[in-house]
């Protein structure tokens, strides 16, 4: 009885290694600019588990900026309605999401093209306040033109200080006022990870598990990318469950360019979201 005690203790030591293992992240604050407004809806389950993983891992207070409906001219792509409804659903995904999970009470979120001149005086105060020790890191997670804005504001001296996070040439090079060059010609430093596509835009089923849990707050994150799924301004999505700009976050989180995940999958997101519920 003694033995199988021990090893029982041994085993939960382990799991509770691994567990503090995978958080790990990089000095500094983090910045998200999303879009959600383009006629690609994935940024609603991207948003969703995005701040649910801050929060999960206890670093809610290191997002310092999260700005959305990045996208500044509308794509003719999707329509004024089909755009201003995209708007609506994005500021409750934030809001929602935000406050179910708890923690980010003093951030605002804010719609990047209805709210203009406050999201760029926002990223470029984070921006301001960078040094060595305390980096601000940019999560791309749409077009570049709101980060090419706050930086042309923001003090030279400091972009030294900015780390940009890319995925997807997709959004590099979408932006109506800047592109990637651009960015990159203001001095920052370039962390491009692979295509988050590739293991976090999956089948619908992969999510069941979050749509069939018993905690509400892990169900709503299920119906952020539900809400995508069913939209009717994309074929895409249809069948699919897409959370991949959350793949940036993900590589933050588990130590960024100090050997964080840069192709994480549905089951890293699910042990660090439920690893929090259980706890």
């Amino acid at each position: 009885m003694k033995i199988i005690k021990l090893i029982i203790c041994f085993v939960i030591a382990i799991n509770s290694t691994v567990s503090s293992q995978t958080i790990n992240p990089p000095a500094g604050r983090i910045a998200i600019v999303a879009d959600g407004n383009s006629p690609d809806p994935d940024d609603l389950g991207g948003t969703a588990v995005s701040i649910a993983l801050l929060r999960a891992s206890g670093l809610e207070n290191k997002l310092v900026h999260y700005s959305h409906s990045c996208d500044l001219i509308r794509n003719q792509k999707i329509s004024v309605l089909a755009e201003k409804e995209r708007h609506a659903l994005m500021q409750s995904c934030c809001d929602v999401t935000s406050r179910r999970w708890g923690g980010f009470e003093s951030l605002t979120f804010l719609d990047a093209k209805w709210q203009l001149d406050k999201t760029i005086n926002d990223l470029a105060h984070a921006i301001s306040i960078s040094s060595a020790e305390d980096p601000l890191w940019i999560i791309e997670a749409g077009e570049p033109d709101i980060i090419g804005f706050a930086l042309k504001l923001a003090p030279k001296d400091k972009h030294q200080f900015v780390k940009v996070v890319t995925h997807h040439p997709a959004n590099d090079n979408a932006g109506d006022f800047y592109k990637w060059q651009d960015i990159l010609d203001f001095g920052v430093e370039e962390v491009r990870i692979p295509d988050q596509n590739i293991k976090l835009k999956v089948d619908l089923e992969d999510w069941d598990w979050a749509k069939n849990h018993s905690d509400p707050i892990i169900q709503s994150i299920w119906i952020q990318g539900k809400i995508a799924e069913v939209d009717d301004v994309v074929k895409f999505q249809k069948g699919k469950w897409d959370c991949s700009d959350a793949g940036m976050v993900l590589y933050w989180i588990t130590g960024a360019t100090n050997g964080g995940l840069k192709q994480g999958n549905v089951d890293d997101v699910k042990k660090i979201l439920l690893n929090y519920i259980e706890k």
